[in-house]
């Protein structure tokens, strides 16, 4: 099994990046988050990976986190929770955000997230708010500061191919909104804005 990757991003495009090992492209699935937050093209990259080994396929899932990838780990541990339905998951919530929902037993914010209806958001509840309590601890903090969150923004939005200046008009236009919000809600704000 694969756990490990480092090698060069040699293509970003929707959920899925391809990562040239010593001359091997890896196609890896990645959340929104974690493909934000990939290097531009032709720079060195180390993601921590998920083998998902089916009859008629072998996937990749990758994480630029270890936080993102036990949370994962956990997802999948649902019933009727695949890794691709985890994955669109954890890019429509952080990893702290959705154990914060879970341990508060917030019906209304899963529901919100892509792919998650009430039966799901309900059985995420019960056979997970145990093991995700460890990462709802400390959730204060998921929300960086204004600034901060801009900045990072803009570093996602750099990585993803955009120019700077595109980059920076858009945490601009998000200026007033970015408190209390989560990275990877920005910049699907951003990315609207930016798509037009």
């Amino acid at each position: 099994m694969i756990a490990l990757l480092t090698g060069l991003v040699a293509e970003k495009r929707d959920g899925v990046a391809i990562v040239d090992v010593n001359g091997v492209g890896y196609l890896v699935h990645l959340s929104s988050a974690s493909l934000a937050a990939l290097p531009p093209m032709g720079h060195r990259t180390t993601l921590r990976i998920y083998t998902s080994v089916r009859e008629d396929a072998i996937q990749l899932f990758g994480f630029g986190s270890e936080e993102e990838e036990a949370v994962f780990r956990e997802l999948i541990s649902v019933s009727s929770v695949g890794p691709r339905a985890a994955q669109n998951i954890l890019s429509g919530i952080s990893p702290r955000e959705l154990a914060v929902a879970i341990s508060q037993k917030d019906l209304a914010r899963l529901t919100k997230v892509p792919g998650v209806g009430k039966k799901t958001a309900e059985r995420l509840m019960v056979e997970l708010k145990e093991k995700l309590a460890p990462f709802a601890h400390g959730a204060s903090a998921t929300a960086p500061a204004p600034l901060a969150a801009l900045e990072h923004l803009q570093q996602a939005l750099l990585s993803l191919g955009y120019r700077p200046q595109q980059a920076e008009q858009a945490a601009e236009a998000l200026r007033d909104q970015a408190e209390g919000r989560p990275l990877d809600e920005l910049l699907r704000e951003a990315l609207k804005l930016l798509r037009g």
